[in-house]
């Protein structure tokens, strides 16, 4: 999954800075002959570089300046405050990365845009000169081919948008979940941060489209979607993973403390020791009881508090190290949660 960004190389002199480490296989500059890029691997040698030149992006990756990239943001702001300034960002610090978007530092905002990694530059390629007199102007050409590279921009955009989210429903989708599990997995090893996995579907799914239609179990689709998007933290992520079943990734940021276990309900299906967070239960928990208070208009009078989910949690360490084996025994949970009434969410792990 690669970030397409685009410069303007058309008077063959464009100026890019790259801020902190370049590594290849995350940064990709080979699809942009004639664009000068400088990097500098210190905050203090870019902002030297921005006294002495003009560079038209200047690129930032997040992970670099830890977590709180928001003094160097500003400082690179001061010195170069017509460039335009990108944050390369891993998928599990794009919530960062949209809150640097809409800060600022007094008028200006931090940053530009964000792009996640692994990217790519891609340059508008310098104008042809030609030693032919130049021809007299057609009408509509130059507007009809203008028009044509506008469209194929956005058409680029939007592929690059479904590679990452669910047309139907908008949040992410299937690809997205598994990659960025991978990549919180990997920072959990390092971090001791804590990572559950949610997988659960809606109940009963199938009588819906056969009794009202397509149409009908999209907007519950869709309802599901918000609905859980609005029970989630804003780092934790909310995909679809196919048909009617749903994956969210709940995770710790690491500068916050450590949340409670849930360790008061003795009917608890984890022991004492279980690494399950109480937050997430509760998260889960809430967006259960707010699905059965759903009203379905489309459903008629008896819409309202049919919606029900079934779900699996597993967590990471305790009951897999690798994406696929958390996936294994959330749908493990999730299964159980169908064979014991629906309308539930079971936590892996033996009964107590």
């Amino acid at each position: 999954m690669r970030s397409r960004i685009t410069i303007n190389n058309e008077n063959g002199n464009t100026q890019v800075l790259i801020v902190g480490g370049l590594n290849g296989d995350s940064i990709d500059t080979s699809a942009c002959p004639g664009v000068n890029f400088e990097n500098c691997p210190s905050l203090l040698d870019a902002i030297a570089a921005t006294e002495n030149n003009h560079f038209e992006i200047i690129a930032v990756p997040m992970d670099d300046f830890g977590n709180e990239p928001a003094a160097a943001l500003k400082k690179i702001r001061q010195t170069a405050p017509k460039s335009k300034i990108l944050l390369l960002t891993q998928m599990l610090r794009e919530p960062d990365a949209i809150r640097f978007l809409n800060a600022n530092s007094g008028q200006a905002t931090l940053a530009d845009d964000y792009y996640i990694l692994p990217v790519s530059f891609c340059a508008k390629p310098k104008a042809k000169e030609s030693s032919a007199p130049a021809s007299p102007p057609v009408a509509g050409v130059g507007v009809t081919e203008s028009a044509e590279i506008l469209a194929m921009r956005k058409r680029i955009e939007v592929l690059e948008k479904l590679a990452m989210e669910d047309e139907l429903t908008g949040v992410k989708n299937r690809r997205f979940v598994k990659e960025f599990l991978r990549q919180i997995i990997e920072r959990a090893k390092k971090m001791s941060l804590q990572v559950t996995l949610l997988v659960f579907d809606i109940d009963n799914f199938k009588n819906y489209n056969d009794r009202f239609g397509h149409p009908v179990g999209d907007n519950i689709l869709k309802q599901a979607a918000v609905l859980m998007q609005k029970c989630c933290r804003r780092q934790d992520v909310v995909g679809r993973v196919g048909g009617d079943e749903f994956a969210v990734v709940f995770w710790n940021i690491p500068q916050n403390k450590v949340i409670s276990f849930d360790v008061e309900n003795s009917q608890d299906r984890r022991s004492v020791v279980s690494e399950h967070p109480k937050e997430v239960i509760n998260i889960c928990e809430r967006f259960r009881s707010e699905l059965n208070k759903t009203d379905l208009p489309a459903l008629g009078a008896e819409g309202k508090g049919l919606l029900a989910i079934s779900g699996g949690l597993a967590t990471f360490p305790h009951d897999g190290l690798t994406v696929e084996q958390l996936f294994l025994q959330a749908d493990n949970g999730l299964l159980e949660a169908k064979r014991n009434g629906k309308n539930r969410v079971y936590l892996v792990g033996d009964k107590k």
